[in-house]
């Protein structure tokens, strides 16, 4: 029940869906002057959630700051990525790499450096219109053709959310009896919520390692700050999704 009202609360929090009902509304109201003000007030919604310095501003703010670990040597007993690396092609049998992927990719450089010893992948299905569109199942394909051995894998299929990763994960690594030195690895706008429930589930000693960072250096250039890009608006969108999914978790109790 949890899982399907996250996606509900996730689709009525998007600032383009009452944007979109502003709208529509404008053209129904025979309130004198309230059209007008409703889409001038729509059209300034849209500029700002699609102004790229704003929010990469809010980015900068919300994704953490951490080690360098490119630049170390530690060494670690394994690295736990976090699903939703992509979409599946039912009729090739494979997973299509999204931008997320960068979490896997960071994690093979790692693991070829000799720095891991275990890759352990954690994710399901986070779908509601595909449920049987297992990651970790084409996961494990897929790192079987890089010849990366079974003895070096860990692979949980069934988890549907970020709270079932850590659940999951840690009943999976315990019954392995396995040392728990792990890199958390996943984007970094997710690692504040990932961190939390991973903690709470009962991981003790935890790095987190982000990927894909949203926020660069910060740019004064006149398209950066001026020019509406569709791009930051799918950017906030899933900033918000974020903000409202770490809100949830933690009324529940998971992190």
């Amino acid at each position: 029940m949890f899982f399907y009202l996250s996606k509900i609360l996730a689709f009525f929090l998007s600032p383009f869906l009452w944007v979109f009902l502003m709208w529509l509304y404008s053209f129904k109201t025979k309130v004198e002057g309230r059209a007008k003000k409703l889409r001038v007030i729509g059209l300034v919604i849209l500029y700002l959630c699609s102004n790229h310095f704003l929010i990469d501003e809010l980015y900068r703010a919300y994704e953490p700051i951490t080690e360098d670990h490119d630049l170390l040597n530690t060494k670690y007993d394994g690295a736990i990525i976090l699903g939703g690396l992509g979409t599946i092609d039912e009729r090739l049998g494979k997973i299509n790499f999204s931008y997320s992927g960068d979490r896997l990719l960071q994690t093979l450089t790692l693991y070829k450096a000799g720095r891991l010893d275990k890759i352990i992948f954690t994710g399901g299905s986070g779908s509601i219109e595909f449920p049987t569109h297992r990651e970790g199942i084409y996961m494990y394909k897929y790192l079987r053709q890089l010849q990366i051995p079974d003895s070096d894998l860990v692979m949980e299929m069934a988890s549907k959310n970020t709270y079932e990763n850590a659940i999951f994960t840690k009943k999976l690594v315990d019954s392995l009896h396995l040392k728990q030195h792990f890199l958390l690895v996943t984007s970094a706008s997710h690692m504040p919520r990932a961190m939390a429930v991973f903690k709470k589930a009962g991981f003790t000693n935890i790095t987190p390692y982000v990927t894909n960072r949203i926020s660069g250096p910060r740019r004064f250039t006149p398209d950066h700050l001026l020019i509406p890009e569709p791009s930051a608006a799918a950017a906030l969108n899933w900033l918000l999704h974020e903000w409202l999914g770490y809100l949830i978790y933690k009324l529940k109790g998971y992190a």
